[in-house]
């Protein structure tokens, strides 16, 4: 057996737990001999990608509570398997585990998320890099990143790059004057500083934020921007809603402070709109030269491109064509393959 931690199917979709998902889609049943099964709290609910795993829910708490008492119970009592953690912190006192740290913003950026959630990260996930059998993360930054803070071997950290789902496709809508932006509404998604370029912008645009508040993030001040007739914020969508917005905007924008990897611009790409994305941390490695460049933290910077794109319909074009071939270097098939191979000498 090899158990999953599936404590994130009782949680609210982000970015994180899109790829636990979509990396569980792609696994087989199977092994070699170690069937796949996913273990979660009460209050998890399956999701039908998943289907094809033995799901079970195990325990009477939720949250890190089941995750640090309850998990490590039910992987006792069924012989000690591999468990595969994909987000989270995992149980800290169970070692025949393998770690996914996507990236280390919660240790550069303390002032981004809330005190528990802080609290939490810095007095267990170090040690559990420490004792678990492989960590993996996303991108070739955060583990450096990783093997530098957490002082472990580059050859315990393994890299398994994200993507975006299959069911993010160019529908050939017909294009909207709008700027769209997909996140939680989190500190590091950069959005204050988004919005106040955009409003320097003398256009017809309007900007669009799709995404909502998250209880692990200490969450920016964005009420007073609710009032402006060109910002529209949505909340929370469902997939099918956000793939017909992907396809109607012109220009996504994803001026973030700090990701391990950055799925959204993606999903823009696979949906044919150019994106205009930071210039930090892994998200060059990730997207080269297919999209447009910002500095985050310069408003002017912003702006500037957000100008540029809205002037420019050659480049929006060739941006659009670059970044259907950039995505195509990712997907979640090859990121299976590439996890599978790391866990099968893991799992003994």
């Amino acid at each position: 057996m090899i158990v999953i931690n599936a404590k994130f199917l009782s949680q609210k979709l982000t970015g994180v737990h899109r790829y636990s998902i979509e990396l569980c889609k792609h696994l087989p049943t199977h092994l070699g001999v170690h069937e796949i099964v996913l273990v979660g709290p009460k209050d998890a609910v399956m999701v039908e990608e998943l289907s094809h795993l033995r799901f079970e829910k195990w325990g009477k708490l939720r949250g890190n509570l089941w995750e640090q008492l309850e998990l490590p119970f039910f992987l006792k009592k069924n012989g000690n398997p591999l468990l595969v953690n994909f987000s989270g912190i995992s149980p800290v006192s169970y070692s025949h585990k393998i770690l996914y740290i996507h990236d280390l913003a919660y240790l550069h950026h303390p002032e981004w998320f809330s005190k528990n959630f802080g609290r939490a990260y810095n007095l267990l996930l170090p040690r559990n890099a420490r004792n678990a059998k492989k960590v993996f993360t996303v991108s070739q930054y955060s583990k450096k990143d990783i093997v530098k803070n957490y002082k472990l071997s580059p050859e315990k950290v393994e890299v398994v790059y994200a993507s975006a789902s299959e069911r993010f496709q160019n529908l050939n809508l017909e294009k909207e004057d709008f700027i769209l932006m997909v996140s939680s509404l989190d500190p590091r998604k950069n959005m204050k500083r988004a919005i106040e370029a955009f409003l320097n912008v003398k256009t017809d645009y309007k900007l669009v934020i799709i995404g909502d508040k998250m209880k692990s993030f200490s969450n920016p001040d964005l009420e007073k921007f609710k009032k402006e007739e060109r910002i529209i914020f949505t909340g929370y969508l469902s997939d099918v809603e956000l793939i017909n917005y992907y396809n109607r905007a012109k220009i996504f924008l994803y001026p973030s402070l700090f990701e391990g990897f950055g799925i959204p611009p993606m999903e823009a790409q696979k949906c044919g709109c150019p994106a205009i994305v930071s210039e930090i941390t892994c998200l060059p490695e990730v997207y080269e030269d297919s999209v447009l460049y910002c500095d985050p933290f310069e408003t002017e910077s912003i702006q500037s491109s957000i100008e540029k794109l809205i002037s420019d319909e050659n480049l929006r074009k060739s941006l659009v064509k670059k970044g259907f071939e950039n995505a195509d270097r990712f997907g979640w098939e090859k990121s299976a393959k590439s996890f599978i191979n790391h866990i099968l000498g893991t799992s003994k």
